[in-house]
């Protein structure tokens, strides 16, 4: 399907890889991991052909498609979402363009006996064919199936997607992709604006994809739910198993440690050869042997341990000063957008020290209350700060607030502030930015080293009660853990919005489930909350909650799929008994006329009257028939 030969690629003569080569067939699902800045979507932009490498060939198909889900997404404004989505269908919407083209055609032309309207019905026939062949009456209701999966109610359907968030409109984007018949699919971090039951539907989608897909995700239990092989691109190489991500970490240290084992036995060998060419050369008799040896020594192939780049972040977060004993105080908070309401009557009392998960389901309103808290929205009910409170937030979208043209550096000094100043580049080195890497723009950095930055960046205000909404979005796995750690250390009060349970195992102290407007605390960390739920995981408790509402929206997109098919077949059929109709009429009344000025001349004709009589009953078979499909029309309309 697609292979990849000898790739190298560089960036301010560092290289970035060199010399890959892999092969990607049918049915591959694989998981593209490494460190933040390793090259992974790079590579992606590579085999989509959005960028091309220094050196190597990429050899595909001919008629191989391939679609790519990035981090970045730039929509047309002015489409409704589901108009969007339906983008995917550009042959099915040239077809429906030409039905339309020719429906107009036989309602507007008269030359109902010509040969040439004779060929246009022939060619409404034949193209309504293709039409249902291609998946015509079948797309609409396929298009409601896969946004209703990635969490978008029927009412947001004629949204404008300019209304939406950045991570709502990278699920239209996704929507999209998965619409399309590609087969290549490329996803650069999928999950991080899903919700659980989001994923755990892409998860599925994603096992019954018959093509090849690639993705690159620091979701550790997502990379083995869908993948069947891992490919990790490390200081250069990559190293590529036939394994989901957790067994191919077992599969990659028990490699390593054979190599470090042969490489030892090899090195005591070298030892004992070295010793003996020693010896040998003192004597004039063993010259030739010494000799001997030292060519054998020379031809040994010395065994290579592959090296693991274990560069991490150093971070700590300190506590500004102490604040008093209640730092968040809250009393009837309430919430609506619009109509909508998200929240109602909310009390909460949080102490300093707390360690506190917000965890549910998508649109529950775990940013919202967070945003509440921050002041960053307004809302009802009253808030209260403690003394000495000083907030530190870190939104969803914080690395995308970064301004793309300024450098790495500019960002940080821009921000810093006179007691900061100075320590900005040693806070840069912490976070990975070092030598060069402060010079690059913003908009050149990866997702992960975005994120990185951003974490940078919050540490330069003060703060002791911290508030983060899904802050491991686009971190790598180690970068993550040590996150957790800082976290677990921080001496200050911890609000933490997140899904992965692995991020929360041990982190927080309480968990506060937000579901149907109201919040509901659990004293104990996120394993007891699943206990409490008798689940094994979130995604458990998403699935336990969801199962009436899955049910109630394959009801409804099955007659909704039935109802699209009905009322295009309804359509056309209207369309063609419409012609029939005015073709009968112009019969009848061309008759009508002959009789009216020589009667008895026009009935003289062969079968004359018994025509007139068929044309007359024909007609009015027709005009019931026109009835009963406006009926139909009007009932699924």
């Amino acid at each position: 399907m697609l292979n990849i030969h000898n790739l190298s690629i560089s960036f301010g003569g560092e290289s970035l890889f060199d010399e890959i080569t892999f092969r990607l067939g049918a049915g591959d699902r694989v998981g593209l991991i490494g460190k933040n800045g390793a090259g992974k979507s790079t590579m992606l932009k590579i085999l989509s052909g959005e960028q091309e490498a220094d050196t190597g060939q990429i050899a595909k198909d001919k008629e191989l498609k391939i679609g790519f889900l990035k981090q970045d997404i730039d929509f047309i404004q002015g489409r409704t979402v589901i108009e969007e989505a339906q983008q995917a269908f550009v042959e099915i919407k040239k077809m429906e363009k030409k039905i339309d083209f020719i429906n107009e055609q036989l309602a507007t032309r008269t030359d109902y006996e010509s040969d040439a309207y004779t060929q246009i019905i022939q060619d409404l026939s034949e193209i309504t064919h293709q039409y249902e062949i291609i998946g015509g009456y079948n797309y609409q209701g396929e298009t409601e199936k896969v946004l209703i999966g990635l969490g978008f109610e029927r009412d947001k359907f004629d949204k404008l997607t300019d209304t939406f968030s950045g991570g709502w409109r990278m699920r239209i984007e996704l929507a999209k992709l998965l619409l399309q018949s590609n087969d290549i699919l490329l996803l650069d971090e999928p999950t991080n604006h899903l919700d659980i039951e989001s994923i755990i539907w892409l998860e599925s989608f994603l096992n019954n994809y018959p093509g090849c897909v690639i993705i690159v995700s620091h979701d550790k239990m997502f990379l083995d739910n869908v993948t069947n092989r891992t490919i990790e691109i490390s200081l250069g190489k990559i190293y590529d198993y036939k394994k989901p991500y957790s067994q191919y970490l077992v599969l990659r240290q028990e490699l390593r440690e054979q190599q470090l084992a042969s490489q030892k036995n090899q090195a005591k060998q070298i030892e004992q050869t070295e010793k003996l060419i020693e010896k040998f050369r003192a004597k004039a008799s063993k010259a030739s042997m010494a000799q001997s040896l030292i060519k054998k020594l020379d031809k040994v192939d010395r065994i290579e341990v592959d090296e693991d780049d274990n560069a991490v972040m150093n971070l700590r977060f300190p506590i500004s000063l102490q604040p008093g004993k209640i730092v968040v105080e809250t009393e009837g908070i309430g919430k609506a957008y619009g109509k909508s309401q998200i929240l109602e009557d909310i009390d909460l009392l949080i102490e300093r020290g707390s360690k506190i998960a917000f965890v549910g389901q998508n649109g529950q309103g775990k940013t919202t209350l967070a945003k509440v808290i921050v002041g960053e929205i307004e809302h009802t009910g009253k808030l209260k700060l403690g003394h000495n409170v000083q907030l530190g937030y870190f939104a969803q979208n914080q690395a995308d607030e970064l301004d793309g043209e300024k450098t790495v550096l500019d960002t940080m000094i821009d921000a810093a502030t006179e007691s900061t100043r100075s320590k900005v580049r040693d806070m840069l080195g912490s976070f990975l930015f070092r030598g060069d890497e402060v010079s690059k723009k913003v908009k050149v950095l990866s997702g992960g080293e975005r994120n990185r930055l951003a974490l940078c960046k919050l540490l330069l205000q003060p703060f002791n009660v911290l508030i983060m909404d899904e802050p491991t979005n686009h971190l790598d796995i180690k970068s993550k853990n040590v996150l957790k750690e800082a976290l677990k250390s921080f001496e200050g009060t911890l609000i933490i919005v997140s899904h992965d349970r692995d991020f929360l195992q041990n982190l927080t102290h309480s968990v506060y489930e937000f579901k149907d407007k109201k919040i509901r605390e659990y004293l104990g960390d996120i394993d007891f909350y699943l206990d409490q739920r008798n689940a094994e995981n979130m995604r458990a408790i998403e699935k336990k909650d969801k199962v009436q509402k899955e049910v109630s929206n394959n009801s409804n997109s099955k007659q909704s799929y039935n109802d699209q098919k009905k009322f295009k077949s309804l359509q056309n059929k209207l369309s063609n008994t419409e012609a029939k109709i005015n073709k009968l009429e112009k019969e009848i009344k061309s008759k009508d006329l002959e009789m009216a000025t020589d009667y008895n001349k026009a009935i003289a004709k062969s079968n004359f009257l018994e025509n007139y009589k068929k044309n007359k009953k024909e007609l009015a078979s027709l005009m019931k028939s026109w009835e009963q499909l406006q009926e139909e029309l009007e009932l699924i309309s």
